[in-house]
Order: C-alpha cells, then structure tokens, then sequence
C-alpha cells in the first residue's frame, strides 16, 4: 500500500475546494514535458468524475510526441488563445499549478495567473515552492508530479473510478520524468503504483514506443549530427556539452520536441557525470535553453541555479540564458571548470 501525503486536515481541504469550485483550470510549466502535461490530464480526469469540467491551460506550445495523449487535443494555448484565456483565469474560482514551483516559469502567461481571483493549489516536486496557495502539495523526493496526482487521486479513493483516460497520462508523465525509469525511480512505491495503473488495460511498451519512437527522419539525422558535429567532449572533466545555433535547427526542420533525450545520450561515455545541452530559441534573440543532465550525486540544480538562471533535481535540471550562442558555450565552459572537483 501507499503512504498518504496529505494530512487528514489537507485531505478534506482539498475535498472542499473542488466540491465548492465550479470553474476550475489545470495549468502548468511553459514548453510542457511528459509530467507537466501528463499530470494535468490526469488530474482533469479526476475531476471529471466529480462532476466539474476543468480547462487545461498551458503557457505555449507541447511537443508533438504528446499530441497522442486522450484528450490532449483540448488543452488550451495561451499563446494561441490570449483572449479566451485570460477570461478564464478571471472567472474560475480555483486553478491547480502542476509541475512548477514559481510564478515566472509560466512566463508571459504569469499574469494572467497571479491576478486571477482563483484559490489555488500547487502540486509539484521541484524545490522552493514559492506559489501562494490554499493548498501547497510539495514533495521533491517524488519521482514526478504524475505521481503526486496519481497519490492524491488514490488517497481520495478516486482511483477506482478511474480509466485508461487517467492512467495513460500518469505513467506517461512518470515515465518521462524519469527517463523510462532509469534516474530518480529507485522507491518500490512507484513500481506498486505502475502495478496498479496497468489494471486499467494501458500498454506501456506502446507508450514508450509512442514517445521515443515516434521522431522524424529530421530528428533521426539532427541526432546524428550533433553526436559527430557538435558534441564537445571533455574526458578529464567527464563532461560533454554541445551547442545548437538557429541554422542548425533549420537545417534539420526542427519542431519543438525533436531536441528530447539528446542531452542523455553523452552519459553513455564511460565514466561521464555530466551533460550540457544549449539550443538556440528559434524566434526570440539572445535566448538560449539550457538542459542539464548528470549521473549518481552530481548536482545537476545547483549548477541550473548557480550559472543558468535555473534548477530542477539533482540528475535532471534546465535554465535559460539571455546572450549569444558564443557566450553561452562559454558560460558552460566555466561551469564545468568550476565544478571540476566533483566531476573528477
């Protein structure tokens, strides 16, 4: 069985907020990844079976190899959708903030959001929660937010009812969040909790293949091109990074998404700690995204937050830079200096 993460008083809090909420939104996260996506499915399923019918509200545009998730074609740009959106958050009475522990990590939507009248509630596993809330659902040990859902939802007896409407989008979210369980998913529980997400007839081989099987040729050839063009390989640091500029994403056709998993690949060098992923923004200048990924104690979060205006978790984090493309690989090459110590 399952350890309750909300208290007797939380629980029944949470149980009044929905019952008195008619207009509700699940929003998450810019540039949405399995678990921010994920979650918030899952949760808008729960919801469902309470009777509400919740809006899901994301900042800007979610990789295309989400797009098969049931019901993700209901999710609500804000981008794309500026107007319709903001009425929203006006008028809804409560808004769940899944997968993220900041305001600004909505970025242009963050207004919108912080000016709404809404009680809220935040489930997340980030550190430093700093989102007023009626209802604040922390817990940085978890594997992701798909679990913190999928924990609230069967605390609150909520799981019998549900479907494969539910249970695709969670393990899905756990599954990216973890790198198909492969960094951050050593607690038995989340084996108990997959056990019981397949009693809902989902097929996990077919949700992997549909998420790091379903690229492009374009992605299969940018793959190829940055492991032989691109990667800067540091052997006495145990460090690699690489750097994709504007012209190299045109080059390839690059849609969002077709960038997902190459930071990982590197750490398959014997003996790698760390690495570093820099991608140009391909409309805004002077952005550069930054994705960090480590192996055993290497803290990832402290170099986010230390040289990339970021953070996350200790194997898995990302930040962002406001400079040229030039200036960022040297931001990294100074990183990776500066933590030379854990990295030899």
């Amino acid at each position: 069985m399952l350890n309750d993460i909300l208290n007797s008083e939380e629980l029944e809090l949470l149980k009044e907020l929905i019952n008195e909420s008619q207009n509700i939104i699940i929003t998450c996260h810019q540039n949405a990844d399995g678990d921010a996506v994920g979650s918030s499915l899952g949760m808008a399923e729960y919801l469902k079976s309470q009777g509400k019918e919740p809006t899901i509200i994301v900042p800007d545009q979610f990789p295309d190899y989400l797009h098969w998730l049931p019901n993700s074609e209901k999710i609500l740009r804000y981008d794309k959708h500026r107007e319709q959106a903001e009425l929203l958050f006006k008028i809804a009475d409560l808004v769940f903030c899944l997968d993220f522990n900041t305001p600004s990590r909505v970025d242009e939507m963050q207004a919108a959001l912080c000016d709404s009248p809404a009680k809220r509630v935040l489930i997340d596993h980030h550190l430093g929660p700093d989102i007023p809330s009626e209802l604040t659902v922390s817990h940085p040990e978890a594997s992701s937010t798909s679990e913190l859902v999928f924990r609230i939802v069967w605390q609150m007896g909520g799981f019998e009812q549900m479907t494969k409407h539910f249970a695709t989008p969670i393990y899905c979210g756990m599954m990216t969040d973890t790198g198909g369980f492969t960094y951050n998913s050593c607690d038995p529980a989340i084996y108990y909790i997959i056990s019981q997400l397949l009693t809902k007839g989902i097929n996990k081989d077919r949700i992997y293949r549909n998420v790091y099987h379903n690229f492009s040729e374009n992605r299969l050839r940018l793959t190829g091109f940055v492991m032989l063009e691109r990667l800067v390989v540091d052997n006495e640091r145990h460090a690699s990074y690489y750097a994709l500029c504007r012209e190299d994403l045109k080059r390839f056709h690059f849609v969002k998404g077709d960038a997902e998993g190459l930071v990982n690949m590197p750490l398959q060098i014997k003996g790698h700690k760390l690495s570093i992923s820099l991608r140009e923004d391909t409309e805004k200048e002077k952005l550069i995204w930054v994705s960090l990924r480590s192996v055993d104690d290497f803290p990832c979060n402290k170099m986010a937050e230390e040289f990339f205006n970021g953070g996350g978790h200790l194997n898995a984090s990302g930040g962002r830079l406001n400079c040229t493309i030039d200036e960022a690989v040297g931001v990294v090459e100074k990183a990776i200096k500066a933590y030379e110590k854990l990295l030899k």
